[in-house]
């Protein structure tokens, strides 16, 4: 290879450098003289809780394609089976929904609003064709019928694919949504996903406190979540722990016309629902893939650095070099 071509590959490759770095300043919408150190994304395992739902939603869907010739010696699983089978609509709705309550009551990283919506619209999909269909034969009298607008039946095992294959593609367009950066005057989160964006700058010297966790499938996987505490309550959030909450019963609300029996047993009653439903709120740790370096790989380079420009930029080390200077000019 001759001087010239190695002049040119090196001018190509300063180019792609200076177009990248380009980007990644557009990106992070940094200010003037401001330098990226280190850049980070999730790990590719970050989110399998969410291509495991994209499995449950297909299992789902083929279970509910056998039901006719599913057959079992267990009397309480055959009853379930063929009521299943009778009324296929009513309890795949009903299972569907269980899923989506119970994903949402667990409140991990698979229970965010578009995941519950996804899960919402698989759960009412079969219902509205067949609605469709109903309101389509009712009206038959009238000049414009109502409905007619699904001229398919409700196919579970070619559905379930498609809503598998969606909701694993949404789940890999989510996991890149989120990008990091430790420069050299602040911390950066950045995540655009659909039409939600969101952009946090986090200086230095307001850091109180960087804590690393790992999960059993992080240690295994080799990842592990940063988060970032500051005194402005960055990365802390209020958790209630216990039931569901203190929920009002119906039939339990003083009236008007209530007697003073009436009104002493639902007193009784509103007491005995809040000892049940009381539940105390403690101030925890919670990562947020927004706020913090969710499930990073090489998590103990990212620790050091964040620790080291801290310390750079922390009101102690300022004042150990303004001491420095002040001696040394004393001296000479």
């Amino acid at each position: 290879m001759s001087d010239e071509e190695s002049t040119q590959d090196l001018t190509a490759g300063e180019e792609l450098e200076s177009k990248n770095a380009e980007s990644l300043a557009k990106k992070f919408r940094l200010i003037p003289g401001e330098e990226i150190h280190l850049t980070k994304k999730p790990s590719t395992f970050a989110f399998v809780g969410m291509y495991a739902l994209a499995l449950l939603v297909l299992g789902v869907h083929l279970l509910f394609a056998r039901v006719d010739n599913l057959q079992s010696e267990n009397f309480l699983l055959d009853i379930t089976l063929s009521f299943m089978g009778f009324s296929e609509l009513f309890s795949f709705t009903v299972v569907m929904l269980i899923i989506t309550w119970f994903n949402r009551l667990l409140n991990t990283s698979t229970s965010g609003r578009w995941i519950s919506l996804f899960l919402l619209v698989v759960s009412f999909s079969p219902l509205i064709i067949q609605i469709d269909k109903v309101a389509e034969r009712a009206t038959f009298f009238l000049d414009e019928p109502i409905g007619g607008n699904f001229n398919f039946d409700y196919n579970y095992t070619i559905f379930g694919i498609i809503y598998a294959s969606v909701f694993a593609v949404m789940t890999l367009y989510y996991q890149n949504s989120f990008h990091y950066a430790i420069t050299s005057d602040a911390v950066i989160f950045e995540h655009s996903f659909l039409l939600s964006r969101s952009h946090r700058r986090i200086l230095f010297d307001r850091i109180s406190e960087v804590i690393v966790e790992r999960t059993p499938i992080g240690t295994i996987f080799g990842y592990a979540t940063v988060s970032i505490l500051t005194d402005s309550g960055v990365g802390i959030v209020d958790e209630s722990m216990g039931a569901a909450g203190a929920v009002s019963m119906p039939g339990s609300a003083d009236s008007a016309d209530d007697t003073a029996a009436e009104a002493a047993k639902k007193s009784i009653l509103r007491s005995f629902i809040g000892i049940l439903t009381y539940q105390r709120t403690i101030r925890t740790v919670r990562p947020d893939p927004k706020h913090c370096f969710y499930s990073i790989r090489d998590w103990d380079k990212c620790k050091m650095l964040l620790n080291e420009m801290h310390k750079k930029h922390s009101q102690s080390n300022l004042l150990s070099d303004l001491k420095e200077t002040i001696s040394g000019n004393g001296s000479e």
